[in-house]
């Protein structure tokens, strides 16, 4: 969908692919209708409702994961022209002629059916109990998308939909991909002018000329490199109003001259001489003749007089100033009648350009007359639970723990803007930074989230299924499926009576919201490095002696006998401190307190 021509492909070279942190406190205008399509298409028939699920999981990585804001846009009444091309599209992709298509009114859309309407319905209602905000565009919800990023009200779009430059997004998201280094493939305009010489009214008369949403035919027999060669040759001030109005219809009125005065100017050009051409040498290419080069030698080889000249490579070309202008003279005549072609084809085109595709792309009115109201609120957490459990069948506890690193983010927020005396989910207060984890090259802090004393001895425990049952629901949803991600879901551990939660938080979020616990851990994480590295150099001096008396230790191979008598005497009780340090290890396993509670009975701490 957008620019035909396999447009995409020419933008994939100016790609960036950006890491963890590009999207962290950013808004992102997010086009709903091809996150549903995309995600609906690729996993269809195999899970119940996926563009509920993938709504929900992607609203909570995008927000949490990758601290992003998101807003949401929604497609509004289709223009009579985007609902002509629709049918257009229906009928070709079913095989049906096209002799005599339907004609679309105006306000009507022709290809969103009942389906499609009542996902879109359902995804809205998820993301309002998530207490994310969403806009509905006039026409195109990518053209809302572009026109929210070129305001700055928010800092990029993510959608498949390459119009979204045209109607003047600045940074554009295609792929989304939470489980990988560089999860997000973006195109930023300012590469694409740099890297193509493309501005926005350079792509919108590409559009014009190999079709869009709005036009799927374009020109006929134009492709997309014959329309960029030909749009660039024109500015962006002119390529619109010079070129389409004016500019096309000169070019097409001197192709015709050429035409029909062709006759006349080869009279003419009998009348004059020819320009004589400097005759070349047959064994090397060189300006002159094989006999004059025989006789005076050739400057250009460096042969002297009775020897004959090189033999010239296969594709050698002259380039002396005869050639040279001979070359350009060619290749001025060939652009010239390239451009005629170009003309002839673009003038036998109805009703082109269409002022009205050219109006719709310009447009600086796609939803938003004032300045938008974005906000964000903390999600309705039993309400949301409900309405999960009704729509996907989930057990409740799933759903929050799924939905806990939404809160925790949530959370962490609040009390780096402003110091609060609440809990995590009214039930959970900070307790300490664990260590760092690092997840597919990206550190994080893993926080232990204590349960209020207040909380522990509450009556109110929440269902929690089986273990056998959470596995084949897992394995039966998306774990093969590449478009289905889930987070790292938190875990719970019992020390000294007491209920841990462990998440997986931002690390400069974590810092700014407990300042005090952070420079803390990070003390005792420097002390036991400096432990470690003292405990390492004082048992340095007990090897290094052995080590010195050895040959090897002195860089020397060893002969295989003195290698077997030298692992012999270095190593006599090994086995005994194996044996030891193995009985040690299992011992440890069986102290482990945490061990001791089954994954059913910690899921019932979780929310108990």
């Amino acid at each position: 969908m957008g620019v035909g021509g396999h447009f995409w492909d020419l933008l994939k070279p100016q790609a960036r692919f950006e890491g963890y942190d590009f999207l962290r406190n950013k808004r992102v205008a997010v086009d709903l209708s091809y996150w549903i399509v995309q995600h609906e298409t690729a996993i269809k028939g195999y899970i119940r409702k996926p563009h509920i699920r993938l709504t929900f999981f992607r609203t909570v990585i995008l927000f949490s994961k990758f601290g992003a804001y998101p807003v949401f846009v929604l497609d509004g009444t289709p223009s009579p022209l985007k609902s002509q091309a629709r049918i257009l599209r229906f009928f070709r992709s079913s095989g049906i002629g096209l002799s005599s298509l339907p004609e679309a009114e105006e306000g009507v859309s022709v290809e969103r059916n009942r389906t499609f309407r009542k996902c879109v319905e359902e995804c809205v209602e998820l993301l309002e109990l998530l207490g994310m905000p969403i806009l509905k565009a006039k026409g195109e919800a990518e053209a809302l998308c572009a026109q929210l990023n070129r305001e700055g009200y928010v800092d990029a779009c993510i959608t498949t939909d390459s119009d979204a430059f045209l109607y003047g997004a600045q940074c554009v998201i295609k792929r989304f991909q939470p489980n990988s280094k560089e999860p997000f493939e973006c195109y930023h305009i300012s590469d694409i002018e740099t890297g193509l010489g493309l501005k926005r009214k350079h792509l919108i008369a590409v559009s014009l000329l190999v079709g869009n949403d709005h036009d799927l035919n374009g020109v006929m027999g134009i492709g997309l490199d014959s329309a960029v060669r030909f749009v660039k040759s024109f500015s962006e001030d002119e390529i619109l109003n010079r070129f389409v109005f004016v500019m096309l219809v000169q070019l097409h009125e001197l192709a015709r001259e050429d035409i029909d005065t062709g006759g006349e100017s080869t009279c003419c050009s009998d009348q004059k001489s020819p320009k004589p051409k400097s005759p070349h040498c047959s064994q090397c290419g060189h300006p002159g003749n094989k006999k004059a080069h025989l006789k005076f030698s050739c400057e250009n080889c460096n042969s002297t007089a009775g020897q004959s000249c090189l033999q010239k490579p296969v594709g050698f070309k002259c380039h002396c100033s005869s050639c040279d202008s001979d070359r350009k003279e060619k290749a001025k005549k060939k652009d010239t009648a390239w451009r005629i072609a170009v003309c002839r084809k673009i003038a036998s085109q109805q009703n082109f350009p269409n002022d009205e595709i050219i109006e719709m792309y310009l447009s600086n009115h796609h939803g938003i007359d004032d300045e938008p109201c974005i906000g964000w609120s903390s999600p309705r957490t039993e309400m949301l639970v409900d309405y999960l459990a009704y729509q996907q069948h989930w057990e409740p506890s799933y759903i929050r723990q799924r939905l806990l690193p939404m809160l925790s983010t949530i959370y962490l927020r609040d009390m780096a803007s402003s110091s609060t005396n609440g809990l995590l989910y009214g039930q959970y207060e900070f307790h300490s930074i664990q260590r760092v984890k690092i997840r597919i090259g990206h550190k994080f802090y893993v926080v232990n989230w204590k349960k209020a004393a207040a909380t522990v001895s509450s009556d109110a425990v929440y269902t929690i299924p089986e273990e056998s049952d959470m596995q084949q629901e897992s394995a039966e949803l998306d774990e093969s499926l590449e478009m289905v991600e889930e987070i790292d879901v938190p875990y719970i551990r019992i020390e000294d009576g007491c209920c841990f939660l462990s998440t997986d938080e931002d690390m400069e979020l974590v810092r700014k919201a407990f300042p005090e616990k952070t420079s803390q851990f990070l003390k005792e994480k420097e002390l036991k490095e400096m432990k470690s590295r003292k405990k390492k150099s004082n048992l340095a001096p007990e090897t290094t002696p052995e080590k010195t008396e050895s040959p090897g230790a002195r860089g020397v191979q060893l002969s295989i006998t003195e290698f077997y008598r030298s692992s012999k005497a270095l190593c006599p009780n090994k086995p005994e401190e194996d044996g030891d340090n193995s009985r040690g290890s299992s011992k440890g396993k069986r102290t482990d307190p945490s061990s001791r509670v089954s994954k059913s009975v910690r899921r019932k701490l979780l929310f108990g």
